[in-house]
């Protein structure tokens, strides 16, 4: 069975997040199947790949889209042209050459799935980001490459230096991908769509549009950003606290290309103007400068690499920014060259650490007496990073100083550029001599940590396979290379190729002369400053002004005194304010339109007034304002109060006919005020003045008016403004649609259901993943909260229960429940299997009839709170294995499968569909697709409820025991962390 280029694509990109799942549920020590898996997927999707050649080999382009939200003109779509194939070729064999070096790198010790199945979510997000054909969905997958970067840098987030420099690329890329989403929205508005085939087609239009430099500004912070290019260079050499199978898969096929790749993929659309030329071009020169000259004086043998690859990407971002189509060329064919000679390098810098225990200049010297093979292969990689003829870096080279001496703007600087790069390339030939030189000759090196040897074969073997590559491509380039570039320029330049050579030997042309000077100079400077290469602690000039020190202070600037000046303006700790401004905000926001158009007419029609509603709303109001009174002295009553005022708010839903609503009120007012009542115990005691007749001081201040009246305002204006809607004319109003559609189009005759899980689904998938997140972020602030003892003491039998089994293990079950367990209580327990019957009963019915998955969740959430409360949480956490993370995860997971399901029938996704199934001898049974997702709903509900009720319970067992350290770590139960 053959296998259709569309659906290569969708394996391409899905496998590598399937193999990352799979790879995390693996042991711990089973280090050789994690190698396999990973090595496998990269494996798999190069030889996909490498099967979708032929149809991309001549211009053609591989798409496929699939519906998302078309409304809103959002695809999930895949593209791959030439280039695109290029970038995921080199993404997939590296991946796959990292993986095997990355086997004999890591050790036993680690927790080594949790590093494959990083690195390959990492890989699947670089293959979203280039084979992505709508912009949203690459800015997506770019975001994903930052956060996989960070937990792959901070693997080992023991070590200080790890989570700080997680911390500095999460923030500086995270940052630029903010940028580049606006860019991006911006240039969608400008083209009116996101579609990355549009969008290159409309170059003419993009470029004469007034938002044109905004647009081309915040698309260049993210790229810049990405690809650590000046002035945001500084985050890469800090990513190397990572380990080095990870340092060299981000610094040759990965994360830095992700910026160049960008402004290569978007020239056609952005590139020739003034503004191009001189905003890239610049920060490109900069960076190759910058980087070449700081490389030189580095100490670490990782850290001359960062900052040669900060100077190669610099290269390639001048390269494009010079806005040639010769330049795009010169750019792509460096990429490829760069990505092989680099990851190389990276390989041997780690075997080097591996086998002598340091990656310290001063301290390594005559390797090549220990490792000859491995020396062979890193001078072989150091001369192709510096130039050197015959290796693949010396070709794409000769390109760049040819074009540099085109004329593009013939300003000074342009007329000056082929000098400049001139002195810069003898930087990159002094700090590459210098790897070569210190590491590999001079004496044997003495007191290192370990004695230098050869590593295993196939952990050499990777950067082998890489330097061979470089030394065929610098050889014969046309062979080898040269199909890949031409069908990689056919994706970006179309027909308009210029005609370019790869020959070897081109004569004594000035870019070779150019060349020689670079390679002789670069000579001469290492052999001038080679003595004081081995003292210094950093380039002179520079060695006080550090990006990162800058970044920091900035940073505390930003976060911390600007912050806490606005908090000490703006922000308090008591509930109460923060609510009076989020009221009041709103209140203003629905007031806007009263102000700006005028009240006018609202079209409002007069109903005939109910006594018995307003007798209901007249006890709301004054359980409401009871409430608020009573939460002066006695908290528990106000409780009380408020839940009242909640009931009469399901009765008034019951007496509008809204019994859907009624029934979620009802259930969730239920288990908001045991979850309130659980928390009531932590809060601080008030403060009440005492008259001398020993009661609290009586009247009402007048922030308490002031509370009122807005409180008033608030909710009178939110009533006006329901009973305008409700009571307008028909025509005006949306409700008819529904109403006629809710079963033709849903399947369900219960409307309300049948909007939140077919018609409105895609917002109802977003509420659970923030439902989800809520509950996860309560877990993780009570878990490390520790309740201050409680001054009065609780009566025993109030918590006797959570401690019973504890202290009496010999008894038998049946002993337990009769002599620990009250009548209500064995009434609770036995509630458990009707309420989880009545909540399935809620959720199968509730497509037709009042229920569905949110009120069925919060139902049995309500079976395992009175589980809690009947038998405590020692009892229910040893015989009711929750696991309510497991649910969330199942729920979200089930919903969003629930939603792609519809891409298998070319429908958009959470697109729905029905139909009946006749059952012997109970007839025709209605089937929707929508209760796959509602069961997902369902499942996200029941684990969030539960998660917070059991960080709660646990915190409120915990204030009723002795006091413990606040300095301890906070405990983890079983059903607690599953």
């Amino acid at each position: 069975m053959t296998m259709s280029y569309e659906t290569i694509l969708i394996v391409v990109l899905a496998l590598p997040f399937a193999g990352s799942c799979l790879a995390a549920l693996l042991q711990a020590n089973a280090r050789n199947a994690e190698a396999w898996l990973a090595g496998a997927v990269a494996l798999i999707s190069l030889v996909l790949l490498a099967a979708s050649y032929p149809r991309i080999a001549n211009g053609g382009v591989i798409r496929h889209t699939v519906e998302w939200v078309p409304e809103l003109g959002l695809y999930f779509s895949l593209r791959m042209d030439g280039f695109a194939w290029v970038l995921a070729a080199l993404i997939t064999s590296i991946g796959f050459l990292v993986v095997l070096y990355a086997r004999y790198y890591m050790s036993p010790a680690d927790p080594v799935p949790r590093f494959f199945s990083f690195l390959l979510a990492f890989m699947g997000a670089m293959l979203g980001i280039v084979l992505s054909g709508n912009l949203i969905q690459l800015v997506f997958f770019w975001e994903l490459t930052s956060l996989f970067s960070f937990l792959l840098i901070s693997y080992w987030h023991q070590t200080a230096q790890a989570r700080d420099g997680a911390r500095i690329a999460l923030i500086v890329t995270s940052l630029g991908g903010f940028c580049l989403f606006a860019g991006i929205l911006i240039l969608g508005h400008i083209v009116g769509s996101y579609d990355l085939d549009r969008v290159l087609a409309s170059g003419a239009t993009i470029r004469s549009h007034p938002l044109y430099i905004p647009t081309l500004v915040l698309i260049l912070i993210g790229a810049l950003t990405k690809s650590a290019q000046f002035p945001f260079h500084f985050w890469l050499p800090q990513a190397m606290a990572a380990p080095t199978p990870v340092s060299a898969y981000l610094h040759s096929a990965t994360m830095v290309k992700g910026g160049v790749f960008l402004l290569v993929r978007l020239w056609p659309a952005l590139g020739g103007t003034n503004e191009w030329l001189w905003l890239v071009g610049s920060a490109g020169l900069i960076s190759f400068i910058l980087g070449a000259f700081i490389a030189l004086f580095q100490q670490d043998l990782k850290g001359l690499l960062a900052y040669s690859t900060i100077s190669h990407l610099g290269l390639i971002t001048l390269l494009i920014g010079l806005d040639s189509p010769l330049g795009q060329v010169a750019a792509i064919f460096h990429i490829m060259n760069h990505a092989t000679f680099k990851a190389s390098l990276f390989m041997a810098a780690g075997i080097i650490d591996h086998e002598s225990g340091t990656r310290d200049l001063r301290r390594l010297s005559g390797l090549r007496r220990f490792m000859p093979i491995t020396a062979t292969l890193a001078m072989v990689a150091a001369a192709a990073m510096a130039g050197v003829p015959l290796l693949n870096g010396f070709l794409s080279k000769e390109m760049f100083f040819a074009e540099t001496i085109e004329t593009h703007d013939n300003s000074l600087l342009d007329q000056a550029l082929p000098y400049i790069v001139t002195m810069a390339s003898m930087f990159t030939v002094a700090y590459s001599l210098r790897f070569i030189a210190e590491v590999f000759f001079g004496p044997p090196p003495q007191d290192l940590p370990r004695t230098p040897h050869e590593p295993p074969f196939l952990m050499r073997f990777p950067a082998g396979l890489l330097v061979l590559a470089c030394l065929l491509v610098g050889i014969v380039p046309g062979l080898t290379i040269g199909p890949l570039l031409t069908t990689a320029l056919h994706a970006v330049l179309g027909d308009a190729i210029p005609k370019y050579s790869l020959a070897v030997w081109h004569g004594f042309t000035p870019e070779f002369l150019m060349s020689l000077v670079a390679i002789s100079g670069g000579i001469a400077i290492y052999l001038m400053l080679r003595s004081y290469l081995l003292v210094t602690e950093g380039p002179p000039l520079l060695r006080h002004i550090k990006g990162q020190r800058i970044f920091d202070r900035v940073l505390v600037a930003v976060s911390w005194q600007f912050a806490r000046r606005l908090e000490v303006l703006l922000g308090t700790r008591r509930l109460q304010p923060q609510l009076r401004l989020l009221i009041c905000a709103a209140l203003l926001v629905g007031l806007a339109p009263v102000f700006t158009q005028g009240i006018g007419s609202w079209g409002m029609t007069q109903t005939a007034f109910d006594v018995g509603f307003a007798l209901i709303w007249a006890v709301g109001g004054a359980c409401a304002l009871a409430a608020a009174y009573h939460g002066k002295f006695h908290r528990f009553a106000a409780l009380i109060l408020v839940g009242s005022a909640g009931l009469v708010t399901c009765v008034s839903f019951v007496w509008l006919s809204a019994p859907d609503l009624a029934l979620t009120q009802l259930v969730v007012e239920t288990v908001t005020t045991v979850l309130l009542l659980l928390g009531l115990r932590w809060l601080p005691k008030r403060a009440e003045k005492i008259h001398a007749a020993g009661s609290p001081e009586p009247g009402i201040r007048w922030y308490q008016f002031r509370d009122i009246g807005i409180a008033a305002a608030a909710g009178g204006g939110l009533g006006v403004l329901a009973y305008a809607v409700m009571t307008r004319p028909e025509p005006s109003s949306i409700a008819r649609f529904f109403v006629e559609n809710a079963y033709a189009l849903g399947g369900g005759t219960n409307i309300v259901n049948v909007i939140l899980v077919d018609f409105r689904a895609f917002d109802t998938f977003g509420e659970i993943t923030v439902l989800g997140i809520v509950a996860l972020t309560v877990y993780a602030l009570l878990r490390r909260f520790r309740p201050a003892a409680e001054s009065i003491p609780v009566p025993e039998q109030q918590h006797s229960q959570d401690l019973y089994d504890e202290a009496q293990p010999s008894r038998q079950k049946g002993d337990t429940l009769k002599s620990a367990m009250s009548v209500p209580a064995l009434m609770m327990a036995m509630l458990f299997p009707v309420i989880c019957a009545t909540a399935i009963f809620l959720l199968l019915r509730g497509h037709d009839l009042p229920g569905g998955g949110f009120v069925a969740g919060i139902t049995m959430a309500v079976a395992f709170i009175l589980q809690y409360i009947a038998r405590g949480t020692a009892w229910t956490e040893a015989h009711l294995r929750i696991l309510p993370v497991h649910w969330m995860g199942a729920g979200l997971l089930l919903a969003a499968c629930a939603g792609a399901g519809a891409w298998l029938f070319e429908r958009p996704f959470l697109s729905t569909s029905f139909s009946y199934l006749e059952v012997p001898w109970i007839g025709s049974v209605p089937l929707a697709s929508a209760l796959l997702f509602d069961l997902g709903v369902f499942a996200l509900v029941v684990g969030a409820t539960v998660l917070m009720l059991i960080a709660i319970a646990h915190q409120t067992v915990r204030s009723h025991r002795a006091p413990a350290s606040r300095a301890a770590p906070a405990a983890s139960p079983t059903a607690e962390v599953q």
